[in-house]
């Protein structure tokens, strides 16, 4: 079972509290949500065992076999918009998003390529991703900023070696 953590300190507080909780994912948000009325003055108000859902971080490691990463390599001169592009993403995705992690890197030998990988922790949450109408719109984004339509690798990690 993958580990999460929770972080006040990715959190903007008064308190600058530095506290970390790493468990299993419902075992983090109870103690999260006991912490953030305790400490951080909240009245248990509805949604914030959702809100802290939306702070959780995997610590397992990069990926795990049964994860499921989608590749996409595109072209452009605008890549410094992609960072944004993202961002609204994330915004709009709340805490329905069900990535991992994302990379973005430059390939040093073609100027102006780029190739995005994504993490989901499965198949089936990846294509919840996809059905989100953020989701949609973040691929409308993106191609805007393309020379040409980006390509797209659905691949199922097999295995992982830690080195």
């Amino acid at each position: 079972m993958t580990r999460t953590s929770l972080d006040c300190r990715r959190v903007p507080s008064d308190s600058q509290c530095s506290l970390t909780i790493i468990g299993e994912e419902e075992e983090v948000l109870d103690a999260g949500t006991a912490h953030a009325i305790a400490v951080h003055g909240h009245a248990g108000e509805d949604g914030l065992r959702e809100a802290l859902r939306g702070q959780l971080v995997d610590v397992d490691g990069p990926s795990e076999p049964g994860a499921f990463v989608q590749l996409f390599e595109f072209r452009t001169d605008r890549i410094a918009d992609y960072a944004a592009i993202q961002e609204r993403l994330v915004d709009a995705l709340g805490d329905s998003r069900t990535t991992r992690w994302s990379i973005l890197a430059a390939d040093r030998d073609a100027p102006g390529t780029y190739v995005a990988l994504v993490e989901f922790p499965s198949h089936e949450r990846a294509m919840a991703n996809s059905a989100q109408p953020a989701t949609s719109r973040f691929l409308d984004e993106l191609v805007a900023i393309c020379e040409d339509e980006p390509v797209f690798r659905n691949l199922d990690v097999q295995r992982v070696r830690p080195f």
